[in-house]
């Protein structure tokens, strides 16, 4: 055998005279070299006086090739015929022989030996902890009679006799438990033949190397990978919250939470970390239970946590806590929670594990997740503190993305809001419905705006733009230029020239902002006029969506017009369209948003848009309602603005207009003649204003205009006297002095009317002057 013992047969005289093959493999000496000379000659040293006496010890030889080798040898004499000893026959075992029997014994994997009939022949020390039994109670044992019957089991016998029809090694991998462990362990197997010397199969062996710890490693990491892309989808705070519940139950937990501070739910500061109780919103929670039963907060209620409780201990000190049953303080809270919810005890019954890991990003502190065992048997240790605050701490960066998110937003609409006109005066003009709707997408508010301005002679402005980009940045722009628009307006300069000015607005800003020569913020603008006298409809495009308009009972058709350069190209012109529209036409201007989006047909969706501006409806807000309905996605990726415009007409009976000729002694005559007008309309009583007011007018023309000069008076929601000549000097309010014979006409119109100004035309300029009519 090839760890057989060596056998050396020496007779009285100390010559070998017998020499085994276990010998010569010890030795590596054959026979001829050694039988028939002193035994002393294979020894490296002399033997100790000890060893002698006793017949055993350990003695030093010599091999063939000159290395030491020391052996554990046992002399038995030989006696002869007449009793006396004739020699010895020497065992001899080295002293690691017993080696690879204590290796098998001492394994920390589990090692076992079987026949070819399966059952137990050698089992080590580790496999009899994993049986919980004995080696005694197994050896000759046939395996299924020592274990219970389940799929693993026969899976592990079907590989065993495997082994043993074939000869073939086997190994795989199981996730199973063994009677004496508590929970199911990750088995690394690898099945052998075991054979004779002749080559015949003899039995199988095994080994078992537990790769639980392994296992539950590339567990959490996957959990971590998974939480990179299934957490923080969307940049709201509660879905993401729930996403984190999703990754831990049930493959971490049996049950977990998220609970978040007060302030991350609204628009404050983040303020310090309480000393005493802690209260959090209940955010999300799930359960292995369907209905959550045994959460003892509801979604949306405050959860206060004891100063000395887990979680509390977690959210002060920034990092994980861990809590098995029977410590104090996971008493303490488990009594809590059940004084909280008694009714859900009973599905507080076997909790056995806590880890509370407070949600940490920046810095800041915005809540904490706690997760519980009760069905899974292991307690959570020191590594699923680790691997719970880095999953928390990605969790929390998602939340906090997300309450940043929510909270630009919301101070962009409220800035927009307060940018937006609020409440839209009343307009003789124009009959005026709108809509405003921000964006549901996660780039944030945009930059749309509207404006409906009141313009002297009873026209109105009508204004739509869009400003590119979105959030805070954007709304503030928007604001920007509508102010600009109001203020261009209020010039009373055409569409064409007052984009013109706006154009070059923008080219200003954006090259502070960028500090560069070329402008890199854009936006868009339709600004329209229409004046209920003429009935005349002006207007020009800086890159916009051309309005649409239905004319009494027509379809809706878009009118056509010159698109222009958006604004902030600068040096290119803008063009101005004009069209008469009858009494009762509905115009529609919008922002792109309404039609534009890159998941839809840019032409069908203005198509949707003419057929629902063309359905009958009872009143414009319906018909603003309808549009959005038609037109719109569910969920729209850019802000939509939509202003409709239903035209009225003064007609002659509510104008009345003279050519006046320049001879200031006609000014009485004019004055007698708006007096007899304002009879016959019933407004007697502004008859003494608008004659002094039309007096100062009409004979300021006369001096400083040119002809022809025209006199206009409109009855609209206001008294409204126009004067125009041919001259485009515009008047100027100044102080006169004490001894000045003149110089006080504009001052007494301005004192006497609600409003006055000057606009350019043109033929020249017009003066107007507003006065507020009496209630009637």
């Amino acid at each position: 055998m090839k760890h057989g013992a060596a056998v050396v047969v020496i007779d009285a005289l100390g010559t070998v005279t017998g020499w085994s093959e276990g010998a010569r493999r010890l030795t590596g000496r054959p026979a001829a070299d050694v039988v028939g000379r002193p035994a002393a000659e294979l020894l490296a040293e002399d033997i100790p006086d000890d060893v002698l006496a006793a017949r055993a010890g350990i003695v030093a030889l010599r091999h063939r090739d000159g290395h030491r080798i020391d052996l554990a040898v046992t002399a038995c004499p030989v006696a002869g015929a007449d009793g006396q000893p004739t020699g010895f026959v020497i065992t001899a075992d080295p002293p690691d022989a017993t080696l690879p029997a204590e290796a098998f014994e001492q394994a920390s994997m589990s090692m076992s030996v079987f026949d070819l009939q399966q059952r137990y022949v050698r089992v080590n020390d580790t496999a009899c902890k994993v049986m919980g039994v004995p080696e005694s109670a197994l050896t000759g044992r046939f395996f299924p009679e020592t274990v219970e019957e389940t799929a693993y089991n026969q899976g592990f016998l079907r590989h065993l006799r495997e082994v043993a029809e074939t000869g073939r090694p086997v190994r795989y991998e199981s996730f199973a438990g063994a009677p004496a462990l508590n929970r199911e362990h990750l088995w690394s197997i690898e099945m052998w033949p075991l054979r004779a010397a002749s080559g015949e199969l003899t039995g199988v062996a095994m080994a078992a190397f537990d790769n639980t710890e392994q296992y539950w490693a590339r567990r959490r990491l996957a959990l971590l990978n998974e939480a990179t892309t299934a957490v923080g989808t969307t940049l709201d705070v509660v879905r993401t919250a729930e996403e984190l519940i999703d990754i831990l139950v049930p493959r971490y937990a049996d049950f977990a939470s998220v609970d978040l501070l007060d302030w991350v739910l609204g628009a404050d500061e983040p303020p310090m970390m309480p000393d005493g109780v802690v209260v959090l919103h209940r955010i999300a929670h799930g359960s292995t239970h369907e209905g959550n039963p045994g959460a003892a907060v509801r979604i949306g209620e405050t959860d206060l946590y004891p100063p000395g409780s887990p979680p509390a201990r977690a959210l002060r000190e920034g990092r994980a806590m861990l809590s098995q049953a029977g410590e104090p303080e996971f008493v303490e809270w488990l009594e809590e929670r059940n004084a909280r919810s008694p009714e859900s005890r009973p599905h507080r019954l076997g909790v056995h594990s806590l880890l509370a890991v407070p949600l940490r990003a920046r810095g800041t502190t915005l809540g904490i997740a706690v997760c519980v065992r009760s069905a899974h048997p292991d307690d959570y240790g020191c590594d699923d503190a680790v691997f719970a605050e880095e999953l928390g701490s990605r969790a929390a960066v998602s939340i906090d993305n997300a309450r940043r998110f929510a909270r630009e937003r919301t101070t962009a609409l409220a800035l927009q809001h307060s940018l937006l006109p609020r409440g839209l005066p009343g307009q003789a003009a124009v009959e005026v419905a709108h809509r405003y709707l921000p964006c549901g997408s996660l780039a944030g508010i945009g930059g749309d705006w509207f404006d409906v301005i009141p313009l002297s002679g009873g026209r109105v402005g009508l204004v739509v733009g869009d400003v590119v980009g979105h959030g805070i940045q954007s709304s503030a722009t928007m604001g920007r230029l509508r102010t600009a628009v109001r203020t261009l307006a209020d010039v009373d300069l055409p569409p064409d020239e007052l984009l013109t000015h706006l154009d070059d607005l923008v080219t200003h800003l954006a090259a502070e902002d960028s500090g560069e020569e070329v402008a890199e913020l854009g936006a868009t603008c339709l600004y329209a006029v229409y004046d209920p006298v003429s009935r005349l409809l002006t207007l020009a495009a800086a890159g916009h969506p051309a309005p649409a308009v239905v004319l009494p009972g027509g379809t809706a058709e878009s009118i056509p017009m010159s698109a222009g350069p958006p604004l902030g190209v600068g040096g290119l012109p803008f063009e101005a369209t004009e069209l008469e529209l009858p009494e009762g036409s509905v115009v529609a201007l919008y922002t792109d948003g309404l039609i534009e989006d890159r998941d839809r047909d840019l032409d069908g969706a203005a198509d949707a848009l003419r057929r629902a501006l063309s359905a009958p409806t009872a009143s414009l807000e319906a018909l603003c309602d309808s549009v959005l309905k038609a037109v719109l996605p569910d969920q729209h990726s850019d802000d939509v603005a939509l202003l409709l415009v239903r035209t009225r007409a003064l007609g002659a009976d509510r104008v009345a207009t003279w050519d006046v000729p320049p001879d200031p002694a006609e000014v009485a005559a004019f004055r007698q003649a708006v007096g007899e007008q304002l009879a016959t309309w019933g407004l007697d009583e502004a008859a003494f204003v608008t004659e002094l007011v039309v007096s100062e007018l009409v004979t300021n023309a006369i001096r400083y205009g040119e002809p022809p000069i025209q006199l206009r008076l409109i009855r609209d929601r206001a008294l409204i006297c126009e004067v125009s000549d041919a001259s485009s000097t515009s008047p100027h309010l100044r102080r006169a002095h004490a001894y000045d014979e003149g110089g006080r006409g504009l001052l007494l119109v301005a004192q006497l009317t609600q409003r006055w100004g000057s606009r350019q035309t043109g033929r020249g300029k017009t003066i107007w002057a507003e006065q507020a009519l009496p209630d009637t």
